[in-house]
């Protein structure tokens, strides 16, 4: 039997990105000018442990500087390549400049199975991979801002962000130099939830508009609607969490790397998450069928489709077969291009990871703006907010006491509505409306030009002529 070829990560960016621009008058120097990766820089160092030297390999992309700093995250994993940073690289420049982020792309990433090393050795790898980026100023606050990604977290992020300064002594905006860290080394509330949290609030603009909705087939919101995560990682935990514990979605099927579970009554997440924590998989969870074939699951029947982990899970060999109507790519690349094309002739409608899983760059630009600003967000407004909140309350119990029993305040209103917003709440709204005023963008594309046929071409178009409009007003 001959198995389709598939393209690779990158062929699928190159792939997406030619279908946008056959649709754009862009000159062609300029057209290869933002397609191009502008420089990849590789490292080699060696860490002593256990005895021995030991050596690694890492990378740095940067794709674009139309805009800067450039920002992307950094991955640990074994399958870190050159190929896969460019393109993730890539992926960056577009998102940003579609949710308006002020950055270039990047992307970074080290060779390594964090599970083989201990907090300690991961620690000095960490540290000497910094080391050896910042004194390129591959790390810097004005020039390059990492994140977290696959295999890496605030702890990673606070460990970079500590060598940077020790490196930088006299950099009093030496703490912008990474995002994603911990609260209490510089973060920012709301930051480890933020790509989840994207995907609902992806979610929720989607469902507010009819025309969107009858391209799915779907009709009502998100209450009811079947859901199946593919990844109880960070992204679809929360994810996950969200939809179902504020929006009334039901999760009846969620994927691990070994296997899946599925209930049609809907599964508890947090139930769930805290057995993977525990067990390091799903098998044996109660209340819940378990099937090792995962991939299976990704078949099954439902309303969303939510893949939130890994590369290319969606492919030529399955994509004729997935039933879900609608798809939002919480990971990076879940669809290769050969699978996109079969599921939009089917009709699917898919909500782009370039777009979809925004939210961890949106709340991460938040973050760099409060370090550079040395502020968090609402030590100064929040008390004035409630100043004058409260002069309102002392009319309406004016009223209230005039009036009696004809007329009187809702329970609870005087406690909200005094309540001044603090950072995590000026978070949330940052990131939903950067997740609407993008989708909307998206959207008019969408419905409004005949030859642009689904979202992921939308998407494209919207931020490469962004990106465009930045090279043109630097003159080139």
């Amino acid at each position: 039997m001959n198995i389709p070829k598939e393209p690779s990560f990158r062929e699928s960016v190159d792939l997406m990105f030619n279908r946008a621009v056959a649709l754009m008058d862009l000159p062609p120097g300029l057209e290869e000018k933002i397609r191009v990766c502008n420089a990849t820089y590789t490292v080699r160092f060696g860490v002593r442990l256990r005895g021995q030297m030991q050596t690694f390999t890492g990378y740095r992309s940067v794709h674009s500087e139309h805009k800067e700093p450039v920002k992307g995250g950094i991955r640990f994993a074994m399958g870190v390549n050159q190929d896969e940073v460019e393109a993730l690289a890539a992926l960056m420049t577009y998102k940003c400049a579609l949710v308006e982020a002020p950055f270039g792309g990047s992307k970074g990433g080290l060779r390594i199975d964090p599970r083989q090393y201990d907090e300690h050795e991961l620690e000095r790898i960490t540290r000497r991979f910094t080391y050896e980026l910042a004194k390129r100023d591959l790390i810097h606050p004005s020039q390059n801002v990492p994140a977290p990604d696959m295999g890496t977290g605030e702890r990673e992020m606070a460990w970079i962000a500590d060598q940077y300064a020790r490196m930088n002594t006299t950099d009093i905006n030496a703490t912008a130099c990474v995002t994603g860290k911990p609260l209490n080394a510089g973060g920012i509330s709301g930051r480890v939830e933020a790509t989840g949290r994207g995907v609902q609030y992806a979610l929720r603009e989607f469902f507010r508009d009819e025309r969107d909705m009858a391209k799915a087939g779907l009709t009502g919101s998100l209450d009811g609607k079947r859901v199946i995560v593919q990844g109880l990682g960070n992204v679809g935990y929360h994810a996950a969490k969200f939809l179902s514990q504020e929006d009334g979605a039901i999760i009846t099927g969620i994927i691990e790397w070994d296997g899946a579970l599925f209930n049609e009554k809907g599964l508890d997440v947090d139930a769930v998450r805290a057995w993977i924590v525990k067990n390091g998989g799903v098998t044996g969870f109660p209340d819940a069928v378990h099937t090792s074939d995962g991939g299976a699951v990704l078949e099954e029947e439902c309303d969303i489709l939510i893949p939130a982990a890994l590369e290319a899970v969606i492919n030529l060999t399955n994509a004729d077969k997935i039933k879900a109507p609608l798809i939002i790519e919480a990971a990076n690349g879940p669809i290769t291009a050969g699978a996109d094309d079969i599921l939009r002739e089917k009709g699917t409608v898919i909500i782009p990871d370039m777009y979809a899983n925004a939210g961890g760059v949106t709340v991460s630009y938040f973050e760099w703006v409060k370090n550079l600003s040395h502020i968090r967000f609402g030590r100064m407004q929040r008390r004035q907010e409630e100043a004058r909140h409260q002069l309102v309350v002392d009319e309406l119990e004016r009223l209230d006491r005039y009036l009696g029993d004809a007329w009187t305040m809702s329970p609870d209103f005087k406690k909200k509505y005094l309540r001044g917003a603090d950072e995590l709440e000026l978070v949330r709204s940052g990131l939903d409306d950067t997740m609407r005023i993008a989708y909307q963008s998206m959207r008019d594309v969408w419905h409004e030009r005949a030859d642009v046929e689904d979202l992921r071409t939308a998407a494209y178009l919207v931020a490469i002529e962004k990106v465009a409009a930045s090279y043109r007003a630097k003159g080139l």
